[in-house]
Order: structure tokens, then C-alpha cells, then sequence
């Protein structure tokens, strides 16, 4: 039951209901207003005859001042009328209460004339209607005349009567064509919907198996690109888009997993490793210190890497919309240089400082644009040749602060530079230059700036390396503010 329940059915149920009762508002609707015509036109014409007999009657009627006397003459004039025109014609005599027609058996008969038809005649007006007239066995269609003397005086009706044998036939021959013509519509109907339907069911149909296929951990499944430009087509296009997305955060997710292990692994291994000499006496007393002293240093590195981890995941939910406020990022700055001292002095390196005195206002986070800039110059200063110089800038251009952080050292490949914002990258692929690094300072960087929007970029040629970002100028951000308003209404 279920199946017959889905899109595909629904489209095909509905599609062709519609159908149908088109086709029968329509047959209906034709039978109406055909049968309301062919009838106005039949008793016209009916009506034009009976006036035509009245005519030729009142000259038998002038002749003897009756209809009766002139019974036979009449008789014979209605018998020609009627075979020429297949039409009935009856004299209604009111003083006999009987009616002279082709057949002899009506002279003795009483009739009496329909209430309807008798009110019509008395005020001296046609009736059009239909009647047994006490003669017939079925209904027949009836148009009765006044007839008029010379005096206009209404000296009995003329009724011309016609069976509806004819118009029986036609309906016939129209339900005919109608059922043929909407056989062949519901057929087309039934092809044309159900090829729709399928179009517009297949496509979700192939989602949901994708779906359940993702659900299953296979991220390979697409949905097959129809080249529709429907709303079908957008949506097999966003569901792929979305695949394409799920299956990218996978391959993250896993990498990420497998560069945890590794980070962890090493020291973990290392730890446990001297862990063991030193308790099971493999370690002489005298090499004792030396050994825990890696373990300590290898434990700090854990547990920077631990709170690093901490820092992104914390990053990542962060909703900077409402942290933003003005602050002196050249102050900002000077800090971080100070805080950096000790660091950039065990390497021997000098610093060319290039910050304006006056304070740099800027719109965001202080806490976290500051741990920008350190980690940036922590970068620069770790991979800076010894006694080198670093530098460190801050310039206004347009709407923006730019900060700079430039080293001297190895150069970085080009293909390798995309990479350096990346989790737990480290430019030295050997991990043996950069022990005490956790490839996590630049994603950090990184994550930031993408919640201020703003970017950063890397180049490096001849051994040095310049890293670069933007900052949104506070002055600016007020004046864009205040703009619509002294401008009036906001654009929309």
C-alpha cells in the first residue's frame, strides 16, 4: 500500500481526476447548451409551420363559419402538410372539445388541452412545451397557435407535434464521438502524467537511496545530473553540492583523526617508553634526570597540543557579531612584542618595528586579534635564521589596518604555501626541526580572521617569508554606519 502512496501515484491520481472531470464538465456543459439550442430552433421552426396551417385553415373556416363542417378538407390539407414535413398537425376545436387530425379516430374523442397550454392560448400568446395530449403514449414536442378570424377573434388553437426520435439519434451519435474523443484524451492523459511523474519522482527516489547509502558510510553516492532546469534539477544540484560537502568534512574528519594519533602518539610513546626503563632499572640512576626531563617536556607538549585543541573547538563556536568593539590595535601589538621578548632574544634576532604612535582603532575581538599577532610572530621568530631581524608593521589603507609579520629564513614552495593554515601542518615535513610545534598556530590564525571576515596571506621568495591580514578600521565601520543616516533611508 505504501507504493501507491508516493509522489508518483499522487501526480498520476490527481492529473488524471482532472482530467476526467474536465471531460465531463465539458460533455455536460456541450450537452447543455446544445440541446437548449437545437430545442429554441426545432420549436421555431415547428412554431413557423403551425402558423402556416392556421393560415390555410382560416380560409375553410371563413368558408362555413366552422371547422367542423369543412372536416374532410381539412383533413386532407393536414395530410399533405405532414408528409411533406414528417410533422404532426392537430385543429383543436373548443366547441367539441375534440381535434381534427389525419387520423379518423380522434372526431369522437374528448380531449381536453393542458392547463399551461390553455392559459398560453387564452391570452393569445404560442405555447411551446411538451405533452402527451391525452393522445400520445410517450411525450412528444408540442407548439400550439391561435388561430385568428377576420375580427382577430381566437377561434382555436393549431398544434404541430414532432417526436424527438431525431434528437434522440444526434445525442446518440454525440455520446459516441464524446466517449471516443475522451478515451483517447485520458489515454494521452495516462501516458503524458505517468512519464511526468516518473521524471519528477526518479530523481528523489535517487536521493533518498544516496541518502540512505551516506547513511550506510558511503560518501561516494550522487544523485545523477539530468541537466533540468527546474526545480528538480536545483534541487538534485544542491543535494550533490551537499554530498560534496559531507564527503569533504569526512575526509577532514578523518585526517583530523589521524593526525591527533600521530601528534599524540609520539609523545605518549616517548613518555611511556622512558617510563618504563627508568621503573623497570633499564636506566642507570645517573641517566635517570636526563630521561625525565624529556618526559617532562614531552608531557608539556601533550598538554599544549590539548589546549589548542581546546582554543579551535572553542574558535569554531564563537559569535563575534555581538564581541566587536573598537580597541588600539597598535597597542595590541606592542604588547605582544614585549610578551615575545625573552623568545626573540634566545634566537638572536632584532626587530624593525614599524607601528604608528598615535593609537590605531580598529572593530573586532582584542583578545583574540592579539593572539593573532602572536602567533604569527611566534611563527616568524621559531623559523627566523639566527641572528636575523624580524619585522613587524601596521599601516592604514582605505577602510582597512593591515598588520604585517616578515621573517628571514628558509625559503617556503609555492604549492606548500595554500597548506600553512591548514590543521597540523608543518613546513618541516620531517617533524624533526619543530619539536615543540603542534601544527596548530596558523589554523588558529586562520579561524579567527575568518570570524572577523577578514583574510590573510603567505608569500615567501629568497628566504623571506611575509604573512599578512586586514582588519576593519572602527572610524570606517561608524561612518558606514552613519552614512544611510544622514543620507535618509538605509538601502534595502
Amino acid at each position: 500500500m505504501r507504493r501507491f502512496k508516493g509522489i508518483y501515484w499522487r501526480t498520476f491520481t490527481v492529473t488524471v481526476g482532472m482530467v476526467a472531470l474536465t471531460l465531463v464538465l465539458l460533455g455536460a456543459s456541450f450537452f447543455a447548451l446544445t440541446y437548449s439550442y437545437i430545442m429554441t430552433e426545432k420549436r421555431a421552426e415547428l412554431r413557423s409551420r403551425a402558423e402556416i396551417i392556421a393560415q390555410m385553415a382560416l380560409d375553410a373556416y371563413a368558408n362555413s363559419g366552422t371547422w367542423l363542417s369543412q372536416r374532410d378538407g381539412i383533413r386532407s390539407l393536414l395530410g399533405v402538410a405532414q408528409q411533406m414535413s414528417g410533422t404532426d398537425f392537430l385543429i383543436y376545436v373548443p366547441q367539441a372539445g375534440a381535434f381534427i387530425g389525419t387520423n379518423t379516430e380522434l372526431d369522437n374523442r374528448d380531449v381536453n388541452l393542458p392547463a399551461a397550454m390553455g392559459e398560453k392560448l387564452a391570452k393569445g400568446e404560442s405555447y411551446l412545451g411538451s405533452s402527451t395530449l391525452g393522445l400520445y403514449e410517450k411525450a412528444r414536442i408540442v407548439v400550439a397557435v391561435p388561430a385568428r378570424s377576420t375580427g382577430n377573434v381566437v377561434i382555436g388553437p393549431v398544434l404541430a407535434v414532432a417526436e424527438p426520435n431525431s434528437m434522440t439519434e444526434m445525442w446518440r451519435a454525440f455520446l459516441g464521438i464524446f466517449a471516443m474523443t475522451a478515451v483517447t484524451v485520458l489515454l494521452i492523459a495516462f501516458v503524458a502524467t505517468a512519464a511526468t511523474a516518473m521524471q519528477q519522482a526518479k530523481p528523489i527516489r535517487d536521493m533518498a537511496a544516496a541518502s540512505r547509502r551516506f547513511a550506510d558510510g558511503n560518501f561516494d553516492a550522487r544523485v545523477q545530473d539530468t541537466g533540468r532546469e527546474d526545480e528538480i534539477g536545483e534541487l538534485t544540484e544542491a543535494f550533490n553540492a551537499m554530498a560534496d560537502s559531507l564527503q569533504k568534512t569526512e575526509q577532514q574528519r578523518r585526517e583530523f583523526i589521524a593526525n591527533i594519533s600521530h601528534e599524540l602518539k609520539t609523545p605518549m610513546t616517548t613518555i611511556a617508553g622512558y617510563a618504563d626503563g627508568i621503573l623497570d632499572g633499564v636506566i642507570s640512576p645517573e641517566e635517570e634526570r636526563q630521561y625525565l626531563s624529556i618526559i617532562s617536556a614531552e608531557s608539556r607538549r601533550l598538554s599544549r597540543l590539548v589546549r589548542r585543541m581546546l582554543d579551535v573547538s572553542q574558535l569554531q563556536s564563537l559569535d563575534l557579531i555581538h564581541q566587536k568593539k573598537a580597541f588600539d590595535l597598535s597597542e595590541s601589538m606592542r604588547r605582544v612584542l614585549v610578551s615575545m621578548e625573552k623568545k626573540i632574544t634566545a634566537r638572536g634576532l632584532d626587530v624593525d618595528v614599524e607601528i604608528p604612535e598615535d593609537p590605531v582603532m580598529v572593530l573586532g575581538d582584542n583578545d583574540l586579534l592579539t593572539q593573532v599577532v602572536y602567533n604569527l610572530l611566534e611563527n616568524a621568530a621559531k623559523f627566523a635564521s639566527r641572528n636575523s631581524t624580524l619585522f613587524l608593521g601596521l599601516e592604514k589603507k582605505g577602510e582597512k589596518a593591515v598588520v604585517t609579520v616578515r621573517n628571514d629564513g628558509h625559503t617556503i614552495p609555492p604549492e606548500e604555501l595554500p597548506l600553512l593554515f591548514e590543521r597540523f601542518h608543518k613546513s618541516d615535513r620531517s617533524r624533526s626541526e619543530d619539536k615543540d610545534g603542534v601544527g596548530l598556530g596558523l589554523y588558529i590564525v586562520r579561524t579567527i580572521l575568518e570570524q572577523h571576515h577578514e583574510k590573510i596571506t603567505a608569500a615567501s621568495q629568497d628566504g623571506v617569508t611575509t604573512f599578512a591580514f586586514t582588519v576593519q578600521l572602527a572610524e570606517e565601520a561608524d561612518r558606514q554606519r552613519a552614512a544611510p543616516a544622514r543620507g535618509g533611508k538605509a538601502p534595502s
